[in-house]
């Protein structure tokens, strides 16, 4: 808290801190969107057979003790009723999504000022996407993803602040 009565994280910590978190943050958000492109390219070749069997199997074993579980049964016809344009969107969503997110961590790693707010405006499109779905699915995964997002934001809100000040430092 500073003299004003307000909130201001660098207050807490020192710059290399919140850099060393900024940056630790970029690469976990980094192997995230590594982990959506291999994702959505294997969604992409996945047939729905292989993916039928791979429920059958997860879920034969509940089904089995209990033939009315709620999450095997929905798990099983999941698998069953995918159609080949939803898994396809699925892929190509997981890898677009992932390679963006890859080309804008790159770009914040080295740094490039413009990258920031590029950065910043697409990570708060993505939220906005993953409320919309959270407000269909109600997916606990979904809060945790957005709330990363919304911690890099801020990280990244201050780096950019951070590099600015240090630009236009050398300007002068």
């Amino acid at each position: 808290m500073n003299a004003r009565g307000t909130f201001r994280i660098d207050s807490l910590l020192d710059e290399k801190t919140i850099r060393l978190v900024f940056v630790a943050s970029l690469w976990l958000k980094g192997a995230f969107a590594l982990t959506e492109i291999l994702g959505g390219i294997a969604a992409y070749f996945v047939t729905q057979k292989f993916l039928v069997g791979v429920a059958s199997a997860v879920t034969q074993g509940e089904l089995t003790e209990d033939p009315h579980d709620l999450v095997a049964n929905y798990l099983l016809h999941s698998a069953q009723s995918l159609s080949v344009s939803a898994q396809h969107f699925a892929a190509a969503y997981l890898f677009g999504h992932g390679l963006i997110k890859l080309w804008l961590i790159a770009g914040l790693l080295r740094r490039r000022l413009w990258y920031y707010p590029t950065a910043m405006i697409v990570f708060g499109l993505f939220i906005a996407y993953q409320l919309y779905r959270f407000y269909f699915t109600h997916s606990f995964w979904l809060v945790v993803v957005t709330a990363v997002d919304v911690v890099v934001i801020a990280l990244t809100w201050h780096e950019y602040r951070y590099l600015e000040g240090l630009r236009r430092f050398r300007l002068t």
